[in-house]
């Protein structure tokens, strides 16, 4: 690791308080993984409990001791965006651009193609609930594009995705230079002011583009990752102070508006609770106070948390529409959080894995022709060789074969999202 052109121990100080860098212990942190599942479970119970969709009938009554908790669940998001700050910057840490994009599309799209078709069907084929969509609506989401050109979701869910790439996006900009700290802090402090200019000024594409409304959280978890990677200081936990105080102030928002969802005035206090919980518990993982927490089946229930958030709330809104009457309302509330975590493992093994193996060697291959390119506009045809320059050897140079190493990586910590 490099700071100031000069070589950087681990554990050691880089001159003039540089902060201490930190090394990651087996290459995960495992308690990210507890996370990231009570986050998607949170989303899970709050779209079944106490948003008002499935069920026929006052979810309060239906469900009276979980209902109230449950209205809170959407404070999972907020979770979510915190971790994937978090995680991103760790395991960027050290790639290229193409290194950081290839990982992001076998990460996100795999799982969220089956989760397309999937829900596409199960709405289609099962009468009186959920209305269809059009094919030419099907397509658009498969691109994960749908916001932008003002196509409706497949599934309301995939809202965040759309947040979660414009994050990639800008984050992209300190990824084509290389991560350092330096860049990093200065990455946040940006973003950070763009997004108060942008509120300031009202709605538009550049508010758009940062989201005025959720880039805290974003941010955070970038800064707590460098007081994870460097230890802590105080402009690192500046930052993290202004984006409690600006989540706190935009997570109030967000409870105003659910509020029509769930049809009970829900008080706000839990809101803040649950959002000081949230940065005090991403603050004892930066600091490391959770590493003893390192169950052997996180990881394995940390990958379940990205197709259970993908599939869960359209298809099973149409189990609850059809089997309220028929079965007991909390075995089919259980069995059908359990059938959804069943149907996530599935789509993990065999989807997910599988495709994302195909995907990256397919993309390995796409950006190693990028980087063999001779600066003719990479219009050779496949297998054609490069004419010797003056003076050389006269022996003719062959492509890189495509399965060239994308690149070589000074660090390596791989943690993977949301």
């Amino acid at each position: 690791m490099r700071r100031g052109g000069r070589p950087v121990r681990p554990g050691t100080t880089g001159g003039r308080g540089a902060p201490r860098e930190r090394q990651e212990r087996g290459g995960r942190i495992v308690v990210l993984d507890a996370l990231r599942l009570i986050a998607a479970l949170m989303v899970v119970f709050y779209h079944y409990v106490a948003f008002g969709e499935g069920w026929e009938g006052p979810q309060a009554q239906l469900f009276p001791v979980i209902f109230r908790p449950s209205a809170y669940g959407w404070l999972g998001v907020d979770l979510f965006f915190m971790i994937s700050g978090f995680v991103i910057c760790m395991s960027c840490w050290g790639r290229s651009l193409a290194d950081f994009f290839t990982s992001r599309v076998i990460r996100l799209f795999p799982a969220y193609w089956l989760a397309v078709f999937a829900t596409t069907a199960v709405v289609a084929l099962v009468p009186g609930g959920l209305a269809p969509h059009a094919w030419r609506e099907v397509l658009v989401n498969l691109t994960m594009l749908q916001w932008p050109v003002d196509v409706e979701h497949v599934d309301g869910v995939y809202w965040t995705l759309w947040a979660e790439l414009r994050f990639y996006l800008l984050f992209a900009l300190v990824v084509r230079r290389g991560l350092t700290y330096r860049r990093v802090v200065a990455f946040c402090c940006v973003w950070a002011t763009a997004a108060l200019l942008a509120k300031g000024y009202g709605p538009g594409p550049v508010g758009d583009l940062v989201m005025a409304q959720y880039c805290w959280f974003f941010i955070a978890g970038l800064a707590f990752y460098l007081i994870h990677r460097f230890g802590p200081n105080l402009l690192l936990w500046g930052i993290v102070g202004l984006c409690f105080a600006m989540g706190q102030h935009t997570a109030m928002q967000t409870w105003r508006r659910t509020l029509q969802y769930v049809g009970h005035n829900v008080p706000g206090w839990g809101v803040a609770v649950l959002i000081t919980v949230f940065f005090a518990v991403m603050a004892g993982v930066s600091l490391g106070w959770l590493r003893l927490i390192d169950w052997r089946w996180l990881p394995a229930a940390g990958a379940l948390t990205y197709p259970l958030y993908l599939l869960h709330e359209s298809i099973g809104w149409e189990i609850f529409h059809h089997l309220q009457y028929r079965v007991d309302r909390w075995a089919l509330l259980l069995g059908t959080v359990a059938g959804m975590l069943l149907l996530a493992h599935l789509v993990h093994r065999l989807v997910e894995r599988p495709v994302a193996k195909r995907l990256k060697r397919g993309l390995n291959a796409a950006f190693a022709q990028v980087r063999a390119d001779d600066g003719t506009g990479g219009d050779r045809p496949r297998g054609a060789t490069t004419p010797p320059a003056s003076g050389d050897s006269g022996r003719p140079v062959p492509e890189p074969a495509a399965s060239e190493p994308v690149s070589s990586r000074s660090a390596v910590t791989a943690s993977p999202r949301s």
